[in-house]
């Protein structure tokens, strides 16, 4: 069986994989007939691929975050690749495969990590500062072993969360050795926080979101994040108004950078610059990682990458 990221054009092949994401769609003929749009993933990749002709009974069986046993063709589409069911079942107990096996996962162990987070938490001088990252991270503390830090542009897998935030946290604390002007525990708390609210924005199963809850598409996480920093202040009698709860909301508020990207307001001291860039350069060279690593070694031009504006890696053979 090949993983997803050896696959090439004209490739014929019989596999398990993941239903990632399937929905039901109509082809423009006259009469319109139902096929289904897949995303198919194991833990190399994932790759687009479609079902024709699918059938009122396909329709009763085959849902997301199923494991199926498929038949395909890899063909081009718009210089991608993509797959060509021609077979799918189901996968039995008698197959011997496992769920886990097909997720892709952070390559650091999720305990790790949050050893890593709360180490960093300790490290926090401030009282204040430290008791209101620690409030915040107890509400998701146990979504932060698996959650992703996204639905699709970076750290999109198994703990991809967790992992995001310990090399946000290796970028900061050399920044902030660079840039001793910088406060090193605002810029710790800003990390930490930035995107804590995730694991309640939406939702997810083995590090692979189906949906968004009812706060995430009312709210968003960055408005949520805002709004557990002022209940840690209310709880720990901090005033409001102080330098230290507007420092620590505006970090959130603002590490998007721009209003069409979900921040209301733009970074406006020198610890929110310097989260905003951090966070990404961190999803951004996560981005160039996923793609070469998903990409076959053979193809020298990565797929086109949307966090990226749809620019796609070339792999320098140097």
């Amino acid at each position: 069986m090949k993983p997803i990221n050896k696959l090439i054009i004209q490739d014929e092949f019989i596999g398990f994989y993941l239903l990632k994401e399937l929905n039901v769609r109509q082809t423009s003929s006259t009469p319109p007939k139902d096929y289904f749009d897949i995303v198919l993933s194991d833990s190399s990749g994932q790759v687009s691929a479609k079902y024709w002709d699918v059938t009122i009974q396909d329709k009763e069986t085959f849902f997301p975050m199923q494991l199926v046993k498929i038949q395909g063709t890899v063909q081009s589409y718009r210089d991608q690749p993509q797959v060509k069911i021609s077979k799918i079942r189901k996968a039995r107990e008698d197959d011997g495969v496992s769920l886990t096996d097909f997720v892709r996962s952070a390559p650091i162990r999720p305990v790790d990590l949050l050893h890593t987070i709360k180490l960093t938490i300790h490290e926090i001088t401030d009282h204040k500062i430290r008791n209101i990252v620690q409030f915040c991270v107890d509400r998701v503390e146990e979504k932060l072993m698996h959650y992703p830090a996204a639905k699709t542009y970076h750290h999109a897998y198994f703990a991809g969360l967790a992992y995001h935030i310990v090399r946000m946290l290796e970028i900061g604390d050399f920044v902030c050795k660079q840039r001793p002007f910088l406060n090193p525990d605002l810029l710790k708390a800003g990390i930490i926080l930035h995107d804590i609210a995730k694991p309640e924005e939406m939702i997810a199963q083995m590090g692979i979101v189906t949906e968004y809850s009812n706060q995430g598409r009312l709210l968003g996480h960055i408005v949520m994040a805002s709004n557990w920093i002022v209940e840690a202040a209310v709880t720990f009698n901090i005033p409001l108004d102080s330098e230290m709860v507007l420092g620590l909301q505006h970090l959130v508020l603002s590490h998007h950078n721009l209003g069409e990207w979900g921040s209301p307001v733009q970074p406006q001291t020198a610890e929110a610059v310097a989260l905003h860039y951090i966070d990404m350069l961190d999803a951004k060279l996560q981005m160039v990682e996923d793609a070469l690593d998903t990409t076959v070694e053979t193809e020298p031009w990565t797929p086109m990458i949307r966090g990226l504006e749809n620019k796609s890696i070339y792999r320098l053979k140097v």
